[in-house]
């Protein structure tokens, strides 16, 4: 169960870095800003995914 957690905070941190790698890069690169964009809210899902399937197992048992 604690890989689950694990792996969920992972995500989360993948976000912020890639949130602020966005804003650090819109008036500069815009096409490199909009690929983090992209990491960003693909993790930001990833992470809500992992918790739903974790609070899933963890109700099973």
């Amino acid at each position: 169960m604690k890989h689950y957690i694990i792996s969920e905070i992972i995500y989360w941190v993948i976000a912020v870095i890639s949130m602020f790698s966005f804003f650090e890069n819109w008036g500069i690169n815009n096409n490199k800003a909009y690929l983090f964009l992209g990491f960003s809210i693909l993790s930001v899902f990833m992470a809500l995914f992992r918790r739903h399937f974790r609070r899933k197992y963890s109700n099973k048992n």
